[in-house]
Formats: structure tokens, sequence, C-alpha cells
């Protein structure tokens, strides 16, 4: 089964039925099939609740705990910071970026700096 990490940004599309949402949702519709960092999970619930409310946020981080979650260890901490630095991305998305990269798995991103990366599947907001 093919897996795929869905950026915070297509997951809020998701939950907000944005007007990219057809683009996201085929890769959010089976959660089994995701890999999600605790930083997008972090990420998420903070959006939400900001957003909306606490208990809808751990709803939806409820959701994320069906899919594998991998946390920010030692290892993935070290190998993000040597993403970062060479492709000049800042924390949370050479985290995000590194996790992807250590599974050997698409990101699915509209977020533009991921846009020239391998192994990402970018969705232009301005399409």
């Amino acid at each position: 089964m093919k897996k795929y990490l869905v950026d915070t940004c297509g997951w809020i599309e998701w939950l907000i039925n944005g007007k990219m949402v057809a683009h996201f949702e085929p890769y959010l519709k089976n959660v089994n099939q995701l890999i999600v960092p605790t930083l997008v999970q972090y990420e998420l619930y903070k959006w939400i609740c900001r957003e909306k409310n606490q208990d809808a946020a751990l709803e939806i981080i409820g959701v994320t705990e069906k899919a594998t979650i991998v946390p920010l260890d030692t290892h993935l901490a070290l190998f993000a910071a040597d993403v970062a630095k060479q492709y000049q991305l800042a924390m949370a998305d050479a985290i995000i970026y590194a996790t992807a990269q250590k599974y050997d798995i698409e990101l699915i991103t509209s977020d533009e700096h991921f846009l020239k990366l391998p192994q990402v599947k970018f969705f232009n907001k301005k399409s």
C-alpha cells in the first residue's frame, strides 16, 4: 500500500472544504495510507483550537491517530537540520520534509516552500 504525507495546509483545506479540497481529499480519505509527523498534529491542533475549539481539535487529532504517527526523535531532528541547511527550509518545513524523505514517500502540499523539491506533489493555490 502506497503511503503519503499530507502537509498541514492540505489537512486545513480538507477541514474547511476549501477551494483545493478536491486535490487533497484523495490522499486524506484513507488515513491508513498516511504518515503523520507529530509536528503536523501540533500545527493542526493549534489551528483548530484557534479557529474552532479544543473539542473539535481533539476530534481531528483522533483521526490522525489512525495513521502512522512519526514522533520527532534525535535521528529525525538531526536529519531535518541537514535538510533545512540543504534546501534553506524553516524548522517546521524541514521536519515535515525530512519525515517524508525518511520514509521515501511523496509529500502532498500547496506550500510554495516545497515547490521544487524532489518527491513533492505540489498543488498551486493560484490555479
